[in-house]
């Protein structure tokens, strides 16, 4: 625990689950961390060999900084600290979460019971979940070729698929739009239940 029990740690690790990032990419993610904290973490995870940093091929040439293969065996535990999470009587799904945190949070609660390609568009980042019976794939990648597409922010998404706030009401208001089949989108948001809260001595 020594290794990630710093702030933000698992943090920064979860912003990575899905490949490579800039350092301002993983700020922008982390709401509230400072430059000099993220700089002092991806340090401290990068002498530990759990992050490591490469500079991307023209035309990008930018620095960027990813999980080393042991970092990305962390998924497992993380996802397991979200599921015990969600117990929480103070767990609120409408809080704040970025792109990688509700993609991740897909990986920890799917339930299975559909096949389908779902793309997501939040923002600038996009993703394609590939759903089988029994297991969810997701990778970061431009949302086609899919059966649907859902464009909104990650706390828009959030609140339809954790909070049951419903598909037509996001829509309505802007924060949510559907690209495919309304009868998928309804079904695919039913795959995702939250454990049982416990119960308080």
């Amino acid at each position: 625990m020594e290794l990630i029990g710093e702030r933000w740690a698992l943090l920064v690790m979860r912003e990575l689950m899905f490949g490579p990032r800039r350092f301002g990419d993983i700020r922008a993610s982390l709401n509230g961390i400072s430059a000099n904290v993220l700089t002092q973490r991806l340090a401290g995870l990068e002498q530990a060999g759990i992050v490591f940093r490469r500079k991307l091929p023209p035309p990008a040439s930018v620095q960027v900084y990813e999980l080393t293969s042991w970092g990305y065996e962390s998924e497992e535990a993380i996802k397991a600290l979200g599921r015990w999470a969600t117990r929480s009587p103070a767990h609120d799904p409408a809080l704040p979460l970025s792109a990688s945190s509700l993609m991740l949070s897909f990986r920890t609660m799917y339930a299975g019971g559909i096949e389908a390609a779902i793309g997501f568009r939040l923002g600038e980042e996009g993703f394609i979940a590939r759903a089988t019976d029994d297991d969810i794939a997701i990778r970061r990648d431009e949302p086609e070729d899919v059966d649907l597409t859902f464009s909104g922010t990650p706390v828009a998404i959030a609140s339809v698929v954790y909070g049951g706030r419903p598909i037509g009401e996001a829509e309505a208001s802007g924060d949510l739009r559907l690209d495919g089949s309304l009868r998928l989108a309804k079904d695919f948001v039913t795959r995702f239940p939250l454990p049982p809260k416990i119960d308080m001595p």
